[in-house]
């Protein structure tokens, strides 16, 4: 992991330029100017937003404002989703900033989940923490951990410090050498194309002969038309269900992962590819088609 703490720190540093717009039919006291944002890849929005809440109920009545919720061109956007994994489902292909309107009323309440305070996306992260390490650790790690522990991962990612974030992930993104990887790969592949919003199975790092598994591997099993040349690539890939959990620290294979990738992108859609260098790299959502920062 050490050997790659630039890539975990690019990772972790990654921005969308964001521009929030009030939704036209919301009743103002006067004109509501846009806010703009360096959103982070890697938080969820409602844990990012509070200064774009304040600045949009400034020339709104009291009476006229309920729970806060975004939109992207029409479509809802999931708080429980990293920030990174809905740019890239939803926007990587429009002109920076991203632009999200603003509701105050009317919430979708068929296609969002509440969040009425930073205590339910707390639970949210930590659950996925928990059912990550199931997978890599049979639970072992998270569960010899203290509460302080989950509270400073947790504090970490709210207050956006990266060392004291990985000062206890490190943790969870360890494991004895001769093991030579996880029990499994918690991952998720994310699709915008059908209604099942994601694929998810059981996937060891290490084939039954011994060979480390790459990325390549992974899609011709749980999604082989991901990788046919003939096909578009529809899916976004990530690991599950937070970026946290696909760092460097499952050791020597995570480097071949990036090379399978790289290899296989001239095979996908050249728009693919070329999303894949101009786009910064992925969140808690580790999306692994991204190289560069926005």
């Amino acid at each position: 992991m050490t050997d790659d703490k630039d890539v975990l720190r690019d990772v972790w540093f990654g921005r969308i330029p964001t521009c929030f717009t009030l939704y036209q039919d919301e009743i103002t006291e006067r004109e509501a100017e846009p806010y703009y944002l360096l959103l982070p890849r890697v938080s969820y929005l409602t844990l990012v937003t509070d200064k774009v809440k304040k600045h949009f109920q400034k020339v709104m009545r009291q009476e006229d404002i309920s729970e806060i919720w975004f939109e992207y061109e029409g479509t809802p956007l999931k708080w429980h989703y990293p920030i990174g994994l809905l740019f890239d489902l939803l926007a990587s292909s429009s002109a920076l900033p991203w632009n999200i309107t603003v509701h105050f009323k009317s919430f979708p309440e068929k296609d969002l989940l509440h969040c009425p305070s930073k205590d339910v996306i707390e639970a949210h992260f930590m659950s996925c923490v928990k059912e990550a390490d199931a997978l890599k650790h049979k639970s072992q790690v998270i569960n010899e951990m203290q509460k302080k522990d989950h509270k400073q991962l947790w504090m970490g990612l709210q207050n956006d410090r990266f060392d004291q974030f990985w000062a206890i992930n490190r943790k969870l993104m360890e494991y004895p050498a001769e093991e030579n990887g996880f029990r499994y790969i918690p991952f998720r592949i994310y699709q915008t194309t059908t209604e099942r919003p994601f694929i998810q199975k059981l996937f060891r790092p290490v084939s039954t002969d011994g060979q480390l598994h790459t990325l390549g591997d992974l899609l011709k099993e749980v999604c082989p038309s991901a990788v046919a040349p003939e096909v578009p690539m529809p899916e976004v890939c990530s690991w599950l269900p937070t970026w946290l959990l696909a760092s460097s620290a499952e050791g020597s294979h995570l480097p071949s992962l990036w090379r399978d990738w790289e290899e296989d992108g001239p095979r996908l859609s050249q728009q693919g590819a070329e999303n894949r260098r101009n786009q910064s790299p992925g969140t808690e959502t580790r999306l692994l088609h991204r190289e560069k920062s926005a």
